[in-house]
């Protein structure tokens, strides 16, 4: 298998995310989804902070340009701050299943936005091997139970809940077309992702200041277990994941990069086996699929 360092780097943010979802669905269940939100990313700050004393002497990137801080501070905004509350959210008003659905939008929109805004072309390899990735997450992340709670199926419910999922999926896409152009300047992806991990604290410190959530916030960080989860999933998810998707959209189109780190649901697949959940063979049949994708995205 060929490929560049920009799909590998795609393909071990996947594995990255997958062991983050793991940790912070823990965490959420513990003290719930909004203070995991906010603390994640300040625990992934620390982190990158340390990263950066340790190998470049220095706790913040100050020596990233303006143009680079501009870009990547807008990326973590929209990415961070909007993206996952958009996301969020709509588990809440549709369910996790649909939402996730919808979020494979963000492959394409990502190829789309790459194209508009940053003059990217993709091959008709490249654009088949992600039409087989996409197909094969969202025809597994498709099958599944009806919502338990029937509520989220109706009316004005549901028709928010499918606006926000797929604003999440604007979200991600953006947030990768908007951290691309900041790091033509700037391509330490540890550095970049500091930035933008700022950028999404911030903007959710200031909505969680108008939402008046700071009391949960508070409580969860009295969860000593919580944090470790926390703790984990920061290491896995906004620490190594987020920098290698910098390091994926830096050295290869960004439709692709997403393409490949959007098979994270079915690489969670084993996981839900070990924790004695039914995988059925549509699920085996659709990450076949989705692996099939990815095989041709490296071979094209």
């Amino acid at each position: 298998m060929t490929g560049s360092i920009g799909e590998v780097a795609a393909l071990a943010t996947a594995f990255f995310w997958a062991g983050s979802a793991v940790a912070f669905e823990a965490a959420s269940k513990r003290v719930g989804s909004v203070p995991v939100n906010l603390l994640r990313l300040v625990v992934a700050f620390v982190l990158l902070a340390a990263f950066g004393l340790l190998f470049h002497g220095r706790a913040l990137p100050l020596e990233a340009p303006p143009d680079a801080w501009l870009w990547l501070s807008l990326s973590g905004l929209v990415g961070f701050t909007l993206g996952d509350l958009c996301l969020f959210r709509s588990f809440v008003l549709v369910g996790a299943r649909r939402s996730l659905l919808l979020m494979c939008l963000a492959p394409p929109m990502t190829a789309i936005l790459g194209y508009l805004f940053l003059g990217e072309g993709l091959s008709a390899t490249k654009l088949f091997g992600m039409a087989l990735t996409v197909g094969g997450v969202a025809w597994t992340v498709l099958e599944g139970h009806r919502d338990p709670d029937t509520r989220s199926s109706e009316g004005r419910h549901r028709a928010w809940g499918i606006v926000l999922a797929v604003g999440g999926a604007l979200g991600q896409a953006g947030g990768l077309i908007l951290s691309k152009q900041g790091m033509v300047d700037f391509a330490e992806p540890f550095g970049a992702a500091q930035i933008r991990v700022l950028a999404g604290a911030l903007g959710f410190a200031v909505a969680f200041t108008f939402a008046g959530v700071w009391p949960r916030v508070a409580t969860a960080t009295k969860d000593l277990r919580a944090l470790a989860l926390l703790g984990a999933g920061a290491v896995c998810g906004p620490f190594i994941g987020v920098s290698l998707s910098l390091l994926a959209v830096h050295n290869t189109e960004a439709g692709v990069a997403s393409a490949i780190m959007s098979v994270t649901p079915i690489l969670m697949l084993p996981v839900d086996h070990f924790r004695g959940q039914h995988v059925s063979m549509r699920a085996v049949a659709g990450t076949l699929l989705a692996v099939g994708g990815v095989v041709v995205l490296f071979q094209g």
